[in-house]
């Protein structure tokens, strides 16, 4: 009989989607027997406590990376200093954890500082030879986040090894050592339950960009005909408020609220990140999509869906819901293909049998 292993689960706090394909793993991980802690910052720790309330919390030090250009690489850039910083105190403190709290094994989903020579690690992303517009910085960016994922025993993909994937050049053909692909990860399920919105809202991502969409959907969705619910990304508040009589407005849902509103509205508006576009697959829904500005993996992603007609793109700074509701309704969406339980399992189970 295995022994009880501790698993420390910590994920990125950069919007929510990190924390949230989180979700199953740790589901996961407890039915195979593994005690499990939980450690991020921000509204990423603030998702997790509400999914997860009897697992103890450990706090992580915050990136701080802030926007102040429209390309993600340029910021990172800009704030390296900071940046290297902060994985260095996460590396420390994710030590001191290791030691306090005896753990076994880590899962990081993008934090680059949490791993120990002591114990087994496992690096979780879609990401591994980034995009840049320029060749150079593309090779040298990519070169970097190699260097940071092969201090890790192994690299999880969420997608399927094979094509069609879901995250394309961003995750194949790639030399990292450990990589096993583990199928799309969602924490919602598909089910038939009858209409209740047009289109509902998902707001996520870095600020300032999230509220800059928030509110240019609200100065937009207040003039047109359909019946709107906002979900604002926020977990740390509990607001329920309308606008108007046709949008209304929570701040956060937990999974299973989410799942039935989901299912429950025609068409889904939001972000081109990567936990989204599993999750749109799970539920095979409708979606305009809007990719966060500067963001090139979720740049390359929208193209790539839009060019297949899966999914009606719009930037945000051509944000037109009057246009694109249409649009996207007219679109197929993604399939439940992406998805393979049993070899998610598997790896777990290996995982935990390693330790």
């Amino acid at each position: 009989m295995r022994r009880t292993k501790k698993i420390l689960v910590a994920p990125l706090n950069w919007g929510l989607g990190h924390a949230t394909r989180c979700i199953p793993i740790v589901s996961e991980l407890q039915k195979q027997g593994a005690k499990i802690l939980l450690a991020s910052d921000g509204r990423a720790l603030g998702l997790l406590k509400q999914e997860f309330p009897d697992l103890t919390l450990l706090k992580l030090p915050h990136y701080g990376i802030t926007y102040r250009s429209n390309n993600i690489l340029l910021n990172v850039a800009l704030e390296a200093p900071k940046l290297a910083r902060a994985i260095y105190q996460e590396n420390r403190v994710i030590k001191k954890h290791i030691e306090k709290h005896q753990v076994n094994g880590i899962i990081s989903d993008n934090r680059l500082g949490c791993f120990c020579k002591k114990v087994p690690s496992v690096f979780i992303t879609h990401q591994i030879d980034l995009i840049a517009p320029h060749p150079f910085l593309e090779k040298t960016s990519r070169w970097i986040n190699y260097q940071f994922i092969n201090k890790f025993n192994e690299c999880w993909v969420p997608d399927v090894a094979g094509e069609p994937s879901l995250s394309g050049r961003l995750s194949h053909g790639t030399s990292i050592k450990g990589i096993k692909y583990l199928g799309a990860l969602s924490r919602l399920e598909n089910k038939i339950l009858g209409k209740k919105y047009d289109v509902i809202v998902v707001l996520s991502g870095p600020e300032p960009q999230r509220t800059k969409l928030e509110k240019g959907i609200l100065a937009q969705a207040k003039k047109l005909p359909y019946r709107f619910l906002i979900i604002q990304g926020k977990p740390e508040q509990r607001d329920h408020f309308f606008i108007g009589k046709n949008i209304e407005v929570k701040s956060f849902l937990r999974a299973e609220e989410l799942n039935e509103a989901l299912l429950s509205s025609d068409l889904f508006i939001g972000r081109t990140g990567y936990s989204s576009l599993m999750d749109l697959a799970k539920l095979q829904k409708s979606a305009l999509l809007i990719p966060t500005p500067g963001q090139t993996e979720q740049e390359y992603l929208g193209n790539r869906l839009s060019a297949n007609g899966i999914f009606h793109i719009q930037t945000q700074d051509a944000l037109n819901l009057k246009k694109g509701i249409p649009a996207a309704l007219a679109t197929g969406g993604l399939g439940d293909w992406y998805f393979d339980e049993p070899k998610m399992k598997t790896v777990i189970n290996q995982f935990l049998d390693s330790l």
